[in-house]
């Protein structure tokens, strides 16, 4: 399943709260996984992602040869875009922030980059793989 399926499909099926997950890149950035974990605020308007679980997708992504590249997490009823909520607890500047947004009538994801406040849309290009 692609990545961007499987945000949206763990997005769903952790309504009525927010889900949440990491993504793996590889070293030439390109996303590799999509980690689908607990959000253990069990909250519609906010996350945390198990640490624990965190801990083991560091070690899965590390092993292939991957590293952390971002974070996931979905708005069960509104649009993907970060809230104040969401660029205050964006601590990572490396990383990039990704948006589920099931508030449509279709899901749609967005990214984006969040340093020191400051909120900058990253364009995200699905590929298949060959």
């Amino acid at each position: 399943m692609a990545v961007v399926e499987l945000m949206i499909e763990h997005s769903r099926a952790s309504l009525p709260a927010e889900a949440c997950g990491l993504i793996a890149a590889d070293e030439r950035g390109r996303v590799t996984a999509a980690y689908c974990l607990r959000n253990v605020d069990a909250s519609a308007v906010s996350y945390t992602v198990d640490p624990a679980e965190h801990f083991e997708s560091l070690r899965h992504a590390e092993s292939r040869g991957w590293h952390l590249a971002g974070v996931f997490h979905s708005h069960p009823s509104g649009p993907p875009v970060p809230s104040p909520a969401d660029v205050a607890g964006a601590l990572e500047p490396e990383w990039v922030y990704l948006i589920v947004g099931l508030g449509g009538e279709e899901a749609s994801v967005r990214g984006f980059r969040i340093i020191g406040g400051r909120v900058t849309e990253v364009p995200m290009v699905v590929v298949e793989d060959a």
